[in-house]
């Protein structure tokens, strides 16, 4: 009787195990293909491609941001004071303002100058030597929407801690040049911590490290030295673009919770991917990035 009921009780077993992976396979198609698991259930419902620019305001000509103002990250709170002017901190910064005087008129220079364009399409290529892939909206129209949308909220998550300190920017106490004296008047009165542009720069590193985990060294550097740029360009002190670095990190943890950032993410990986893939021509001169980069 004991073997009878072990039997009958390992029949049951192997019969609810058998259940169970029929179950966890994938159904096939007529043609005995087996099917591919779904590995995420999420709608693929990304930014709408009729998405507007922003019409009014200081965001004119800006592609409105994925987040609502009240879901931006708050750089008044993650961030600490500046440094006071009669700080250790402070004097790091002017003495490395200082050094990065002796860079004006060299290559290095000319790329700073490049990267403080944030206009599109200009600003849509700042990445392509470092992501592989030739950014624009021709080649990478999923991309391309990613950027300017996740532009603008990295860049409006600057501005509670901008507009409350107000710094003042190294060129106003060097009174050296800088690399966009067309908009110097401007900056003056746009407060210097933590860095606007430095903030978008890295966001864009950690996206495009993530669309292209192995370009990762490549794009997390590029991303470094765009915020450098700034220092380059005399525009902002050290410690600004270090809280750049703080809140693109902050703005690109926050994206992820947004659905339609997620979908336009994974359309963009997509797109990358069938290029590099494809080892297309791309006609990309970096010689000069990768010089300049150097030194």
């Amino acid at each position: 009787m004991r073997t009878a009921y072990l039997l009958l009780l390992l029949t049951v077993v192997l019969t609810s195990a058998l259940t169970q992976a029929e179950t966890a396979v994938p159904h096939t198609v007529e043609d005995d293909t087996p099917a591919e698991f779904v590995t995420d259930c999420e709608s693929a419902m990304g930014s709408s491609p009729d998405l507007k620019e922003i019409q009014a305001g200081s965001l004119k000509g800006y592609m409105e941001g994925y987040l609502k103002p009240d879901a931006l990250p708050d750089s008044l709170k993650l961030l600490a004071a500046p440094p006071k002017k009669n700080s250790a901190a402070f004097a790091l910064d002017v003495a490395i303002a200082e050094d990065n005087l002796a860079l004006q008129g060299s290559s290095r220079w000319d790329l700073a100058t490049r990267d403080a364009d944030l206009d599109f399409p200009t600003a849509s290529g700042i990445y392509s030597c470092a992501l592989g892939v030739q950014i624009n909206q021709e080649n990478t129209p999923k991309l391309y929407t990613l950027l300017r949308r996740s532009l603008t909220d990295a860049g409006l998550a600057t501005y509670r801690a901008k507009n409350h300190y107000q710094r003042p920017r190294p060129f106003t106490q060097n009174g050296k040049p800088v690399c966009t004296p067309e908009i110097e008047t401007a900056l003056r009165e746009d407060g210097s911590y933590p860095s606007g542009h430095t903030s978008v720069g890295w966001a864009w590193a950690l996206i495009l490290s993530e669309i292209a985990p192995e370009r990762q060294n490549q794009i997390l550097a590029r991303g470094i030295a765009y915020g450098e740029s700034r220092n380059v360009c005399n525009v902002h002190w050290k410690s600004d673009v270090q809280a750049g670095f703080v809140m693109g990190s902050a703005t690109v943890a926050r994206l992820h919770s947004d659905p339609i950032f997620r979908a336009d993410l994974r359309a963009a990986a997509t797109e990358v991917t069938a290029l590099r893939t494809g080892d297309s021509s791309l006609n990309m001169n970096c010689v000069q990035e990768h010089e300049a980069l150097r030194h």
